[in-house]
């Protein structure tokens, strides 16, 4: 197939490089007129299967490693803080950046999102170096840090080595991969994403294995695999394929371009700051209890990010065309952009937890034979988290919701409950009162907690939406 025909594909039919205001134009056409119920789905879909294909290999290294032993295991869900803290320095310009630009974009303003794009890049590729250099001088205390136990310190080095390599490379990829979405190139973001996932699962046997390199070999299939998305996210960039352009000359990290930017990220970077401490804090109580416990605890959570990659992605489908039909001032299809999404993740989290809460220690089984403790607190970490996906999925939505419009308190309160306000104060009496059931039941009756913070910011949003139609309505008649 000729090259330009492939990315044309790969666009949704829009012509590209010779006409970008005939990709504009027709991309404006699908978010203001093409009805909601498909226009969320085919933005939406493409990111699910991403973040499916992403927990996939998260997940393979956990698989493949755990032939190696429950301290290996271990090792690496005590590194997924690790992943957790390089999402943080991408999360909170990627989410701001796709937020902005999408509002930029619908009130046709496509250089001023050229320099927003160019600006949240270069400062995430500034935050990825810092974490290489900080965390390869350090790199033995942050592994202790991260909830490494004696046991599985020199474990947990050897695959914090590689994976701080490619940092920056991991930073600037959340960027790009949100901004793509933005501009309404979701399978473009789902190829960049879902290929490294692919590669990583063809990679983790064969140097774990085949080259008998252990934890070490998955740390390096897991960077090269971060690389080769990187590579595939950037290309479209460089090669004027995308309605977007980076460059070094755009980048412009203005007071406007920077408080516009980090005041609707700051919410995702407080989620990720908060999801990295309630990690650590996690990892260590559960470490003090047995290594079996914080594997449990670390391979449930890896396979919940399947049910959550659903919600994820309806949510960041429906962020860009909410915020894009905002900045377009129209109002009704904000409106139904909420109802849809939220409908439509409510019923996934029911089909989803029904089915994995019933599956539960099977799935577990398939990362130890031998472990009953380690399949206990797993089993019952999923079980419990599936009987409160739903409110999470709501509560993802509305977050998201609040995100697009650029509600930033709202999202805040949200992005900062799940793992922070509802988190720690069940958390340590849960722990200490029940012990490994403890530490297993801590999320899920944290977001069962939550819904007592979405309902009033829920109907707060909804009122700035409807006092903002009723204004404009007033311009338009005077």
């Amino acid at each position: 197939m000729h090259m330009k025909l492939f990315y044309t594909k790969l666009f949704g039919g829009v012509p590209l490089a010779e006409n970008t205001s005939q990709q504009r134009s027709s991309r404006e056409l699908i978010m203001l007129n093409e009805p909601i119920s498909r226009v969320i789905p085919k933005m939406a879909i493409p990111t699910i299967v991403a973040f499916l294909i992403t927990s996939v290999y998260n997940l393979a290294d956990t698989y493949f490693v755990s032939s190696l032993g429950t301290n290996a295991t271990a090792a690496v869900s005590v590194n997924g803080s690790l992943d957790q803290i390089i999402m943080m320095a991408g999360s909170m310009l990627a989410t701001g950046a796709n937020s902005y630009i999408a509002r930029l974009l619908g009130s046709r303003e496509k250089e001023k999102a050229n320099r927003v794009l160019s600006t949240a890049f270069f400062l995430a590729a500034a935050f990825g170096l810092i974490i290489l250099g900080l965390g390869t001088v350090f790199i033995d205390s942050m592994v202790r840090l991260l909830g490494a136990t004696d046991s599985c310190e020199t474990y947990s080095v050897q695959y914090a080595t590689y994976v701080l390599l490619v940092a920056p490379f991991m930073a600037t990829s959340f960027v790009m991969n949100q901004c793509l979405r933005a501009e309404g190139s979701a399978m473009l973001s789902m190829i960049g994403m879902g290929f490294g996932g692919v590669l990583n699962c063809f990679l983790d046997p064969l140097f774990i294995f085949g080259f008998g390199l252990g934890v070490t070999g998955a740390s390096m299939a897991t960077a090269i695999s971060k690389l080769v998305s990187f590579g595939i996210l950037i290309f479209p960039y460089l090669t004027k394929r995308s309605l977007l352009r980076i460059s070094f000359s755009r980048f412009r990290p203005t007071k406007e371009i920077l408080y516009q930017i980090i005041s609707v990220g700051s919410a995702s970077m407080f989620r990720s700051a908060l999801g990295v401490v309630s990690g650590i804090a996690l990892n260590n109580i559960a470490g003090s209890i047995s290594d079996s416990v914080l594997a449990g605890i670390g391979v449930s959570t890896k396979i919940m990010m399947f049910p959550f990659s659903f919600i994820l992605g309806f949510g960041a489908g429906f962020q860009p065309v909410a915020g894009f039909n905002w900045g377009a001032k129209r109002y009704d299809r904000v409106r139904e952009c909420y109802r849809f999404s939220a409908k439509t993740a409510l019923t996934g989290s029911v089909i989803a937890g029904l089915a994995l809460g019933i599956f539960a220690p099977q799935v577990i089984q398939l990362f130890t034979e031998s472990d009953p403790d380690m399949m206990y607190i797993g089993s019952l970490c999923i079980r419990l988290q599936c009987v409160a996906l739903p409110i999470h999925a709501w509560g993802a939505v509305v977050n998201m919701f609040c995100a697009g419009l650029g509600y930033v308190h709202g999202a805040m309160l949200i992005a900062t409950s799940r793992q922070g306000s509802c988190f720690f104060p069940v958390l340590f009496p849960l722990a200490h009162f029940f012990g490994g059931t403890g530490v297993a039941a801590t999320q899920a009756v944290a977001d069962a907690l939550c819904i007592v913070i979405i309902i009033p910011i829920l109907r707060k949003v909804m009122r700035m939406v409807n006092e903002a139609e009723a204004e404009y309505r007033m311009q338009q008649k005077g």
